[in-house]
């Protein structure tokens, strides 16, 4: 422990924070909500010099590794400490710990870089950028992560370098990201550049080798102006694409609580939800058409509209939540997709250990009548389950829930403007005195004939930051809808990185997303990738927002056919090249 102090107490230990702080520092004001993605070519500075610094000490390699993910999950994700103290109620002197651990293992990525970097560099012996392409790729691919975040992601907020995301995902940005990053490290020593400029200019050199420097050199170029080219290309493409049709969709944030371990009356709070969705709703809609209503995760918790044995033997059906969506639905005549507990026992046996609970999101056309849910599959650790069994005992907080099995997208109806009939529109406080079969005859007279418009891909949560899980769905959706809570992670920048690393779905699907947050922040993005208006709801609030999402025509991507096979094609022939210039020329 006095070496590890002395050490970083030291001029070469404080260069060596400076380099962590340099890395955390440009990438973090490089991403949302900041977005100053110019600063991020700077970032893997650090990483270069202390690479350099120590090549070949593979120990010394791992400790500054695990020095870079430390300083970074400190910058970039601090919340996450929010997230186990509130979301997995662990108190604060296990909620450190926690932090600090998977700031280690969920960023181990930047030790394996670091490792397989150096090993590269040091059994090639020359200067070849490409490299840092190859070993940023590996570290990404084959390192856990429980948020998935990539440079690429970072070089995403870039709108023209974005555009690439269509065929290589984030993981071809962080390739280019590390290419041209690592030649700039190394131009920054002019001697060098002096020495290439004197050795292609002098008469009587070895002809084989200029080729080789002069393609070298050239390829980094050619590439990254490639990657600008073709993102231009795919931009101008995409924004002068003509849209099917558009769809009127309604967001509303309700900002539900969390809880209620501080006492607060749980019914009086319910109460005031309630009433401000219903307020929401008709301030958001008016008198005009709305396709979808769209509330977020968590928008009504603890709840269940789904009126089955199960729902009522667990106490989880509420009547008066069903009147309300069948409210809104009738009300606006609009299909309304919310989210809800839902919940079953294994082989119908009815015991506590064979329940099964469901993070679940239901539609209801605007007759009132369910139309489909979709059940979350990608669960969240530490806070929809625990890896084992004794860390319950460790945090009440954290939910017992099952893996939804299907992938199938969620269908929606035609819907026409609210009529104007004599009927006294019904609310909150209706539901008193009206169930949710009342609520439809009392609507029965402006019942409206059905067919279905068509359909969107449904993701809960943190589901839309997994590229590889999203383009597991089945058919072409009109459009994306991302439900979140991210009052979890407190007023912090965790729900604009949250977005920003969904966002890159658009850009893949060539489809809106529409995202509906329970505090903020909620917005529109374009299939460029585009917020609309940078219209983002604030934190912390209570609020709607309408926009008018387009459907863009039917195209499968070359990124949603064939997924990350232009990354594999590059470590597959990255690697034979390696392997076979080791073999001939070291």
């Amino acid at each position: 422990m006095k070496s590890f102090f002395r050490y970083f107490s030291s001029r070469e230990g404080l260069i060596a924070i400076l380099c962590y702080v340099v890395t955390a520092g440009f990438s973090t004001f490089a991403f949302a909500p900041f977005s100053q993605s110019y600063l991020v070519w700077i970032a893997p500075l650090g990483l270069f010099y202390i690479e350099k610094k120590y090549r070949g000490e593979w120990k010394k390699l791992i400790w500054h590794g695990f020095g870079f993910a430390l300083v970074f999950y400190s910058f970039s994700f601090h919340w996450i400490y929010h997230m186990v103290t509130v979301f997995g109620g662990f108190p604060w002197f296990l909620a450190g710990p926690i932090f600090l651990i998977s700031a280690i293992i969920l960023n181990f990525k930047f030790p394996v870089f670091l490792i397989s970097f150096s090993f590269l560099v040091k059994k090639v012996g020359r200067f070849f950028p490409w490299l840092a392409g190859v070993a940023v790729l590996f570290s990404e691919f084959f390192t856990p992560q429980v948020f998935p975040w990539y440079w690429g992601n970072v070089v995403g907020e870039n709108h023209i370098l974005s555009q690439n995301a269509e065929y290589a995902s984030a993981y071809g940005l962080s390739v280019l990201l590390f290419v041209f990053s690592y030649f700039l490290f190394q131009s920054l020593k002019l001697q060098r550049w002096k020495k290439i400029w004197n050795y292609l200019f002098t008469t009587g050199k070895d002809k084989t080798r200029k080729r080789k420097i002069v393609f070298g050199l050239g390829s980094v170029f050619v590439v990254f102006l490639g990657f600008w080219m073709n993102g231009a290309y795919l931009f101008y493409k995409w924004e002068n694409v003509k849209p099917l049709g558009t769809k009127e969709v309604l967001i509303i944030q309700p900002n539900a609580p969390l809880e209620f371990r501080d006492g607060r009356s749980i019914a009086e709070e319910i109460n005031l939800l309630m009433e401000r969705i219903d307020s929401l709703a008709e301030q958001g809609a008016g008198k005009d058409k709305i396709d979808l209503i769209v509330l977020p995760e968590s928008g009504v918790p603890f709840f269940s509209t789904h009126e089955t044995e199960e729902t009522k033997m667990t106490r989880l059906y509420w009547d008066r939540f069903e009147s309300m969506m069948n409210i809104l639905a009738l009300r606006h005549k609009a299909n309304v997709f919310y989210n809800e507990l839902d919940v079953d026992f294994k082989d119908g046996i009815h015991t506590r250990d064979n329940l099964r609970s469901y993070n679940s999101s239901a539609l209801i056309g605007p007759n009132a009548d369910r139309k489909g849910s979709y059940q979350k599959v990608y669960l969240l650790i530490f806070g929809e389950y625990m890896p084992f069994e004794w860390m319950y005992e460790l945090s009440g907080q954290t939910g017992r829930f099952e893996a939804g099995k299907s992938l199938s997208l969620i269908p929606y109806m035609e819907t026409t403007p609210p009529s104007v009939t004599p009927l006294s529109p019904l609310h909150w406080f209706d539901t008193a005195n009206f169930n949710p079969k009342a609520v439809k005859e009392y609507y029965g007279k402006e019942t409206i004939s059905e067919k279905q418009a068509g359909s969107f891909l449904p993701l809960i949560c943190y589901e839309v930051i997994i590229p590889e899980f999203v383009r597991k769905f089945q058919g072409d959706p009109d459009f994306i809808v991302n439900v979140t809570n991210d009052k979890w992670y407190g007023n912090s920048v965790e729900t604009y990185q949250h977005h920003t690393l969904g966002r890159m779905r658009a850009i893949e699907f060539r489809k809106w997303i529409v995202r509906s947050t329970n505090s903020g922040t909620s917005v529109f993005t374009d299939h460029l990738g585009r917020n609309i208006k940078d219209e983002f709801t604030s934190l912390d609030s209570a609020a709607f927002l309408r926009g008018t999402v387009s459907v863009i025509p039917g195209y499968e991507t070359f990124y949603r056919r064939y997924g990350n096979l232009l990354s594999w094609l590059f470590l597959t022939i990255s690697g034979s090249f390696f392997v076979f210039y080791v073999w001939k020329f070291r």
